[in-house]
């Protein structure tokens, strides 16, 4: 009896130092809870053992152990996706450390100093029940490149964070800000996630390709209370897609944000390294200009605000870069009593910074569909606008027109409307 409680005895420890490696590759999943280290080393753990056998990522809520009996993973640094992996977030709750200056969630064919960034394709992120993505209590950064850090002297474009006055570390937020950020990724899926408190944008996609998002609950106010304290957090955008993105259904997003909900921004820049930082995107523009066109995207079902009160749903791309072949359906502003937001949909921009009102045809082939707006403008035009259909909506605000053509009529050709209705 003795020699087999000793047997017994030794096969148990080689297990747990092993981390039970082996069982969990025989089987069609993986459980970060059965892996070693910190929270952010035993689901990377998971996912690179899901990698090799084919597998899916199943997180459920964080097992107690020795080093905290937390019932949710707090991670350091962020979750790298490969191609044709799965992750499920089960009814768990993924948190930043105040440690942590990156995304929750990457695909892992960029980052920093990463100089090619490879396409990937068959990236899955699923949740069931209450799957919760949460910012820091006390980031170390916020906002996007255009923002400074602050602690204590804040000014119109700085942006809190820890990391402020900190040398050797860059003063500026940047693409490590974004919650999910997926980059040169096709067919692709994000469903049934809460996404809390972000740093900057919530989810950002560039140069991705058919995929679908659906089920996303926004809620960031774009401010935070830090010990105490009330701290602007700017660019807390719900769901970015940025340049380059192509046939990709989007339904049923919801919540507020401290931004725009919903934003389709596709500015040009300049061909650069990709993953440096103090930039908002991952990539540099493409030398080829019609590869950073954004187009055949359907958005259906938007139940939301934006808490920060810019605009529910953004549609903005600037010269030389083409913005087409767009559907929104069913967009219904749940702006709280006495609140408005600057519009419900905004297309285009004067602003000169992001090269002023785009040419006549690079907006076009847009369908508006059944929109209901308590904002200040229901459909405000801010660029140009052609070859398009805007119909049935319900304008709040007696105050406005529904369609507020903000750049001038000059600036919009062929647009089509019908069954317009303003309560007063």
């Amino acid at each position: 009896m003795k020699k087999i409680s000793f047997l017994i005895t030794i096969l148990t420890l080689i297990q747990l130092a092993g981390c039970c490696h082996i069982d969990k590759e025989k089987k069609m999943f993986t459980d970060p809870n059965d892996f070693c280290g910190s929270d952010i080393e035993k689901i990377q753990s998971a996912v690179n053992a899901a990698a090799k056998n084919g597998g899916k990522v199943i997180i459920t809520a964080r097992r107690p152990d020795k080093s905290s009996d937390r019932d949710f993973w707090l991670i350091d640094s962020a979750i790298l996706l490969p191609s044709n992996t799965t992750l499920i977030l089960d009814n768990c709750r993924i948190k930043l450390s105040d440690n942590c200056r990156d995304n929750m969630i990457r695909s892992a064919n960029c980052g920093m100093g990463v100089k090619n960034v490879l396409p990937a394709v068959n990236i899955r992120i699923c949740g069931i029940g209450n799957a919760v993505l949460e910012g820091a209590d006390d980031p170390r950064a916020t906002g996007d490149s255009g923002k400074t850090l602050y602690v204590t002297n804040r000014q119109s474009r700085q942006s809190y964070g820890t990391d402020a006055g900190k040398a050797g570390v860059s003063q500026r937020g940047d693409w490590r800000n974004i919650g999910i950020l997926l980059v040169e990724v096709s067919d692709f899926t994000l469903e049934n996630l809460n996404i809390i408190d972000s740093h900057c944008w919530a989810v950002s996609l560039e140069y991705c390709k058919k995929g679908t998002v659906k089920n996303l609950h926004f809620e960031s106010r774009q401010y935070k209370m830090i010990n105490g304290k009330k701290h602007r957090i700017l660019n807390q955008d719900g769901l970015d897609l940025r340049r380059g993105c192509s046939d990709i259904d989007i339904e049923n997003i919801s919540g507020f944000s401290g931004d725009d909900l919903i934003a389709l921004t596709v500015l040009p820049g300049k061909p650069r390294q990709p993953g440096v930082p103090g930039t908002t995107e991952m990539c540099g523009t493409k030398e080829n200009m019609r590869d950073n066109d954004t187009h055949d995207i359907r958005i259906r079902n938007v139940t939301g605000f934006c808490a920060g009160g810019h605009h529910i749903v953004r549609f903005l791309n600037a010269s030389g870069v083409k913005l087409y072949n767009i559907t929104l359906e069913n967009l219904f502003d749940t702006s709280p009593a006495g609140f408005r937001c600057k519009a419900a949909v905004k297309i285009g921009d004067r602003n000169p910074a992001w090269g002023g009102v785009t040419p006549l045809g690079d907006t076009h082939s847009f369908k508006l569909h059944n929109i209901v707006s308590k904002a200040e403008s229901a459909i405000l035009i801010g660029g140009s606008l052609a070859e398009s259909k805007i119909s049935q909506v319900l304008n709040l605000n007696p105050e406005n027109p529904v369609i507020v053509p903000q750049s001038g009529e000059n600036n919009i050709r062929n647009v089509e409307t019908e069954e317009f209705l303003t309560v007063k």
